[in-house]
C-alpha cells in the first residue's frame, strides 16, 4: 500500500509541478515541451528527485499511446481544405524529405562520432523526422497565426513522416544486429504496405466512429472517451495488420474533425486536455530515462550533428522537396527552420537499446542531445523566425467561448459568446440594424452582470456579453461583427493588408484606370482574384502578396478557396 501511495505521490506531484511551471514558459521564453523534459531530468536519478527509472519497454508502450492521442487531437483540429494546398508538399517531405535528411545527417554522424557508416545512417534515421507533438504544441502554444499553406504543410508533414523514420530505423537496426551491409528491395514493399494499410484503416475507422457516435445517446462526458478509445483501437489494429498506426490515427482524427459529429466542440475541449496530459507524461518519462552524466562524453560531436541537421540537412531536404511547388523562398526557409525534433526521435533511439546493439547507448545520448538543442534553439525562436520570414498573418477573430448545441443530431448549431469592446463598430447600434447571417440569433445579452432579454430595439453597449446561436460555417461573419483581436504592431490590419481593401471581383482594367498604369491585352478582362490565382498556380492564400506596377497587392480575405478581398499598399516598391 505504501509503495502504491508513493507512486501516486510521485506521478501526481510531477504532473502538478509541470502544469504550474508552464506558466513560467512565456516569461522565460522556454518552450513548454523542453520545460517538461527538464523537469523529468531533475526528477531523475542524477537530479534532486533521485528517482531511478530505466524501463525502456514501459517508456515505449506508454510513449506510443501518448503519441497516438496527440496525433488524434492534431488530426481533429486539421481542416480538410488544407489538403488542397498541403497534401503533396507534405507527403513529399514526409517520404523523400526524411530520406534526404537521414542520409546527410548519417554521413555527418559517421565522421563526427566515429561510427560505422550503417550506425551513422541509423542515427540519421532516428533524428530524421519532425515530431508531431513538438510541432502541434509549439505552433499552437506560441500563438502563431501562419499562412495556411505553411502551417498545413508543417502539421501534415509532422503527422505523416513517422512511418518513413520508423521503417528506416527498424531496417537499419536489423541490418546492424545481423551484420548485413546491403539493403533489400523488400523495404520498398514494406513502405507501401505501411502507408496503404495505415491510410485505409484510418479512413474506415474514422467513418465508422462518426456513424457510431451520431447514433448513440450517451452522457455528455462519455463521447470523448468513446472517440479516444475507438481511435486507439484503430491504431492498435492497424499495427497488427502491418500498417502504420500513427498515420491511421491521424487520418481517423482528420475524418472526425471534418464530419458532422455530435457535440464536436465539447469533444475538442476534452480532447485538448487529454493531448496535454499525453505530452506532459511523455516528456516527463523521457526526461526520467536519460542520464545527464552519460551525455557529456558525446556532447560536443552530438551538438555538431544537431547543428548540421538544422543548418544543412533539413534545409537541403526542404529545398529539394518543395522545388516543384509554389512556395516562396522565405516560406521554404521557415519550413526548414521548423524541423522540430521531439519525442519520436528519443523513442526511436530506444530501438537499438532493446536490440542490444553495441553503440546503442551512444546513439540514444546523441539523439537526446539533438532533441534538446532543437527544442531550445528552434522552438524558442519560432516567433522571431515567423516574423523575419514574413509568414505570419493577422489572427482571425474568435469568440470567447463556443460549445455545441445537440438539439438535433444532424445540425451543427453552436452557442458562441462574445464581449464587445471599443474596437467593435456595432457598439451603440440597435439589434435590428445588424446584418447577421441567416439562421443566427442573439439569444441573450449580459450587461453589468445582469441578463437582458434582447429585442430589435435593444442598443448594444460597451462591454456587453452576447450569447449568439449559429452554425460553425457562420463563425467568420459573426466574429467580424462581434470579435476583437489584440495583435502585435507588425500584424496590425492596416499595416499588414494596406491602405485600401478592394473587392476580389473587381476588373483589373478598372483598377488600372484609377491608378493610371497600362495592362497587357490578356489581363484586361481578368478580375483581381483571377490575377492572384494565376500568379500562385491556382492556390493563393491569405497574406500572399505581389508587387505590381510599384504597388503591393495582398490577399486579405478568402471564402471557400476563392479570394473575396484584396489589400492595396500605396507605398511604391520595386518589383522583383
Amino acid at each position: 500500500m505504501d509503495v502504491m501511495n508513493t507512486l501516486f505521490v510521485i506521478c501526481a506531484g510531477l504532473l502538478s509541478i509541470s502544469i504550474l511551471a508552464s506558466s513560467m514558459s512565456s516569461r522565460l521564453g522556454i518552450p513548454l515541451l523542453l520545460l517538461f523534459l527538464v523537469i523529468g531530468m531533475l526528477a531523475g536519478e542524477e537530479g534532486p528527485g533521485g528517482i531511478a527509472f530505466d524501463n525502456v519497454d514501459t517508456v515505449y508502450v506508454l510513449g506510443s499511446l501518448a503519441l497516438a492521442v496527440i496525433l488524434l487531437d492534431g488530426g481533429m483540429r486539421t481542416r480538410a481544405e488544407n489538403f488542397k494546398v498541403a497534401l503533396w508538399p507534405s507527403l513529399t517531405l514526409a517520404s523523400f524529405g526524411v530520406l534526404v535528411s537521414a542520409l546527410l545527417t548519417g554521413l555527418a554522424a559517421t565522421w563526427l562520432l566515429g561510427l560505422h557508416w550503417l550506425e551513422g545512417l541509423l542515427l540519421g534515421s532516428i533524428v530524421g523526422s519532425t515530431d508531431a507533438a513538438a510541432v502541434f504544441s509549439l505552433l499552437q502554444g506560441k500563438g502563431l497565426n501562419l499562412k495556411r499553406r505553411v502551417s498545413a504543410t508543417l502539421e501534415m508533414e509532422s503527422a505523416s513522416n513517422d512511418p518513413m523514420a520508423i521503417f528506416l530505423t527498424i531496417t537499419l537496426v536489423e541490418m546492424v544486429a545481423s551484420g548485413q551491409t546491403s539493403f533489400s528491395w523488400s523495404f520498398l514493399g514494406l513502405l507501401v504496405q505501411q502507408f496503404g494499410i495505415g491510410g485505409l484503416c484510418g479512413l474506415v475507422g474514422g467513418l465508422g466512429i462518426v456513424w457510431l457516435v451520431n447514433r448513440l445517446t450517451l452522457e455528455g462526458g462519455l463521447y470523448p472517451l468513446l472517440i479516444t478509445s475507438s481511435a486507439v483501437l484503430v491504431f492498435a489494429l492497424t499495427n497488427i495488420l502491418g500498417g502504420s498506426g500513427f498515420l491511421a490515427i491521424f487520418i481517423t482524427g482528420l475524418v472526425l474533425g471534418n464530419k458532422r459529429l455530435r457535440s464536436l466542440q465539447n469533444i475538442l475541449h476534452m480532447q485538448d486536455g487529454m493531448a496535454w496530459l499525453s505530452q506532459i507524461g511523455l516528456f516527463l518519462m523521457l526526461g526520467l530515462l536519460v542520464s545527464p552524466s552519460a551525455m557529456l562524453d558525446v556532447a560536443l560531436p552530438a551538438l555538431a550533428v544537431a547543428v548540421f541537421l538544422m543548418l544543412v540537412a533539413r534545409p537541403v531536404a526542404v529545398l529539394v522537396c518543395l522545388a516543384p511547388f509554389r512556395f516562396s523562398t522565405m516560406e521554404r526557409l521557415f519550413i526548414s527552420w521548423v524541423g522540430l525534433r521531439g519525442a519520436v526521435p528519443v523513442m526511436l533511439a530506444i530501438f537499438p537499446l532493446v536490440a542490444g546493439l553495441e553503440q546503442a547507448q551512444l546513439l540514444f545520448n546523441a539523439a537526446f542531445i539533438v532533441v534538446l538543442l532543437s527544442l531550445l534553439l528552434q522552438g524558442a525562436s519560432l516567433p522571431l523566425a515567423a516574423r523575419l520570414c514574413k509568414v505570419e498573418i493577422p489572427p482571425t477573430p474568435e469568440p470567447l467561448y463556443r460549445t455545441s448545441l445537440d438539439v438535433i443530431v444532424e445540425s451543427d448549431y453552436e452557442l458562441m459568446v462574445y464581449q464587445l469592446s471599443q474596437a467593435n463598430w456595432c457598439v451603440g447600434t440597435q439589434l435590428r440594424s445588424l446584418k447577421m447571417p441567416p439562421d443566427t440569433r442573439i439569444a441573450a445579452v449580459f450587461r453589468q452582470r445582469k441578463l437582458l432579454h434582447p429585442s430589435g430595439s435593444t442598443r448594444l453597449e460597451l462591454n456587453d456579453v452576447l450569447c449568439v446561436v449559429g452554425r460553425g460555417r457562420d463563425l467568420p461573419a459573426l466574429s467580424r461583427l462581434f470579435s476583437t483581436t489584440s495583435t502585435r504592431q507588425h500584424l496590425n490590419n492596416r499595416q499588414f493588408f494596406g491602405d485600401f481593401i478592394l473587392d476580389g471581383g473587381a476588373r483589373v482594367k478598372d483598377v488600372a484606370q484609377v491608378y493610371n498604369f497600362e495592362l497587357p491585352e490578356d489581363m484586361a478582362e481578368m478580375s483581381l482574384a483571377e490575377l492572384f490565382v494565376r500568379q500562385f498556380d491556382g492556390f493563393p492564400d491569405i497574406g500572399d502578396s505581389i508587387v505590381w506596377h510599384g504597388l503591393t497587392w495582398v490577399v486579405a480575405e478568402m471564402e471557400d478557396g476563392w479570394i473575396q478581398k484584396i489589400g492595396l499598399k500605396l507605398t511604391r516598391q520595386t518589383e522583383n
